[in-house]
């Protein structure tokens, strides 16, 4: 029996491969160097000596630095933690992790893009793995999922295909990290099953905020076996704790460019500073006999079984908590394998996970050149691995005595075979023909993609509609644009008509609006609200729980950044003030200046010229008059507001701040915004209350009539989102704006259309 488990176990193994960098520089044989400089020569101007062997040494192993990448999932990010059960699932299997509530077991999980390469950008539009590792002490258990719970294809055979079809077009290496192009509509236009699949992409599931607001799947349906031998199916699933929450398309395009390192930054900036990622996991349990009843097959990949139909049972919490010491050595070299289960977990017959099952230890051969891929320090499994496998490229075993073979007695026939608590597969009772054939009740592709859009809120239903538009509007092959529009009709009529008007086809319903830009459209919006397909292949329901990123999820101000504008001469109190609030909710701030260092007690850590709108969730303008005077001479100043309005986020404003806001190309649309709804004229908006000190307003600019300080036109403007404070209403205008993080995004502000951002 391995010894007992604990969060640290994987650690201190991890500690053994960790070598210091030492006083003294040598060679990878031990041999002192005295010149790391300069090449053996002969003269200080003539040839270089093939004699020299640390030449040869440090660029030949320079010249074999890199491995094969990944062919999909090649852009990623790991982090190690702990997985702790909180729940026994004792009744359903025998797996000792799953059943020994308060054991800490060592996890590392990887997060990643799909389709694009190893320097791509984080915030593509694309499925991303979750993969979560457990180092268990019954060996590694590995659940290889997705941030999606479905797949777009029901049988590993057309794998290949579905890859080739979005990778970059072959004869120009273009688009990278992108579905938008024809050969991947060829493909799926052509195979009706992605359409569910192709619904999550185009929703905000394909643009998580962060890794630790994205949830996680298992994709597939599992067994678990108990100590009675009885199976019950599973779906496991990770729920964060912060709530799923998305970037919006225009922001992820941007962040592109101005940080392509966005998610993983995110994750290693927040580990460093001493916080976490959490997620609970979760269980969908039913029998074989329920799911005979449903309308839909549980082994086709394709479909979800709704939480309606099967809630989520939350068993266990995932805490990560610890960045990798190396990138290549960790969160490069790890295999993760949908074959590492444990006695009492066991596979399906979803003919897509049996393919997985071949591919993954397929692909560790091939990336990582060698059959003792294992022997690396982040795969090898906690319990020793003892067998008679021997030899190969790089093995790092050495293995006494004169035995390799089993059965034996000169080794006492050890290793030995192990009759209690060794892994059996479930004893199911197959029989039939051997065929190539999908079954009947594979057939229905259009029923769950049906469900997913009712699920979805007008907003959502929007941005899924904008991308499809955006998408479809860079395929140049017309009858795969038609083939589309054709597929999207059997969704929902008016989805496929306002996809329709933007890449110039005719509609295909009476009710249409008219696209907007990259901004959303109130009208379309509107339009979409009232746009519901009847379903089928979904348990008799209509909608369900769970596919909603608005309805439903934990909200909360953690994990949040802030852009906090200033020059010299800010307000030091009231940035203070906020930058203390912030880390109160756990959220965080930073001082953007007009330049580095001291804005005269106040310290700039990024400036208007390094850093972006799109890489915060929110925007607030302290006062001090001098400061605000100088960011009114900024275009980047005011381009922080223009985008953090457009995509919803929160914006503040204290003491002369206001000034920026007002002058701003939002003065108009915020006029509009905190106008009487009673009398339709600009609200009178200052506080009888005195000014509190250095908290005076010296001076206000105005659009029109309305004065934007608090009362009842501050009041209209933080239901938008806006929230403004001076003459003594600071501290709660700065109180609201942290609490308004938690809310991440204010879809009802109007004028959207018209902000140049």
């Amino acid at each position: 029996m391995a010894k007992k488990v604990s969060k640290q176990s994987k650690a201190d193994d991890l500690a053994q491969a960790v070598v210091a960098p030492g006083a003294q520089l040598t060679d990878n044989m031990g041999h002192a160097v005295a010149d790391d400089q300069n090449s053996l020569k002969i003269s200080a101007r003539g040839p270089t000596l093939l004699e020299d062997f640390l030449l040869r040494e440090k660029i030949h192993h320079f010249d074999h630095e890199r491995i094969p990448e990944r062919i999909v999932h090649a852009r990623g990010a790991a982090a190690h933690g702990y997985f702790e059960l909180t729940e026994s699932l004792a009744p359903y299997t025998t797996a000792q992790v799953l059943t020994e509530v308060g054991a800490q077991t060592p996890v590392f999980t990887r997060f990643s893009t799909v389709a694009g390469s190893r320097g791509s950008a984080d915030t593509a539009r694309d499925v991303r793995g979750f993969a979560v590792r457990f180092y268990t002490q019954q060996g590694n258990w590995d659940i290889v999922g997705n941030n999606i719970p479905v797949f777009f294809i029901q049988d590993a055979i057309k794998f290949p295909d579905l890859i080739h079809s979005v990778k970059p077009e072959p004869h120009n290496e273009i688009p990278q990290a992108a579905s938008a192009h024809d050969t991947f509509y060829d493909f799926v236009s052509l195979t009706p099953e992605s359409m569910h699949m192709l619904m999550w992409v185009h929703s905000a599931r394909g643009l998580p905020r962060s890794f630790s607001m994205m949830e996680g799947f298992g994709v597939h349906t599992f067994r678990l076996i108990n100590a009675q031998g009885h199976s019950t199916y599973v779906k496991f699933h990770w729920k964060p704790l912060l709530g799923a929450h998305s970037l919006v398309w225009d922001e992820a395009q941007k962040i592109a460019g101005k940080d392509a390192d966005f998610h993983r930054r995110t994750m290693w900036d927040t580990i460093d500073q001493g916080g976490t990622l959490e997620w609970e996991l979760g269980v969908q349990l039913f029998t074989q006999e329920q799911a005979a009843k449903w309308d839909f097959d549980v082994l086709d990949a394709t479909k979800l079984v709704p939480e309606d139909l099967v809630p989520v049972k939350r068993v266990g919490r995932m805490v990560l908590n610890r960045n990798p010491d190396n990138y290549f050595a960790e969160t490069e070299q790890v295999g993760y394998m949908t074959t590492n289960i444990l006695p009492g977990i066991d596979f399906t017959d979803d003919p897509l996970l049996q393919g997985r099952n071949f591919s993954y230890l397929d692909t560790q051969l091939s990336r990582l050149g060698s059959p003792n891929w294992q022997q690396l320090p982040i795969n090898r499994p906690l319990r020793p691995a003892t067998n008679n496998q021997r030899d190969g490229h790089m093995r790092q075993s050495i293995n006494p005595g004169r035995v390799s073979y089993y059965p034996n007695t000169l080794g006492d026939g050890q290793p030995g075979e192990v009759k209690q608590g060794a892994y059996v597969s479930y004893p199911e009772e197959i029989s039939g023909s051997k065929l190539r054939r999908r079954p009947e009740s594979f057939a229905d592709h259009y029923g769950q993609a049906r469900l997913f859009w009712n699920s979805q809120t007008p907003i959502e239903r929007e941005h899924i509609v904008k991308s499809l538009q955006f998408e479809l509007s860079k395929v140049e092959t017309r009858a795969i644009r038609v083939r589309m529009l054709d597929h999207l009709e059997k969704i929902n009529g008016v989805l496929a008509s306002q996809v329709a008007l933007a890449i110039g086809e005719a509609a295909r319903s009476k009710q249409t609006a008219m696209p907007g830009g990259s901004a959303d459209s109130a009208d379309e919006t509107a339009l979409l609200a009232g746009a519901t397909s009847p379903t089928s292949a979904s348990g008799k329901l209509q909608q369900t729980k769970g596919l909603s990123l608005e309805v439903g999820q934990p909200k909360s101000p953690k994990g949040r950044k802030v852009a906090v504008l200033a020059a010299n001469g800010a307000n030091a109190d009231q940035i203070s003030a906020v930058l203390k609030a912030l880390k109160t909710a756990g959220a965080a701030g930073d001082v953007v200046g007009t330049h580095l260092g001291d804005l005269g007690g106040v310290t700039a850590t990024k400036t208007l010229g390094n850093t972006d709108a799109v890489l915060y969730d929110a925007v607030l303008v302290p006062g001090g008059a001098k400061s605000v005077q100088a960011l009114m001479r900024q275009g980047d100043a005011y381009a922080f507001l223009a985008e953090a309005y457009k995509h919803g986020k929160p914006v503040g404003a204290l003491g002369e701040g206001t000034e920026l806001l007002t002058s701003s190309e939002l003065g108009r649309l915020i006029r509009a915004v905190s106008a009487s709804p009673a009398s339709g004229t600009p609200a009178a908006a200052v506080s009888a209350t005195p000014p509190a000190q250095g908290d005076a307003v010296q001076s206000l600019s105005e659009v029109g009539t309305a004065r934007l300080l608090s009362g009842a036109g501050a009041a209209q403007l933080a239901a938008h989102g806006v929230f403004v404070g001076s003459n003594g209403g600071t501290q709660a205008a700065i109180t609201s704006f942290v609490t308004a993080l938690a809310q991440h995004r204010f879809w009802n502000r109007p004028g959207l259309a018209q902000v140049p951002a």
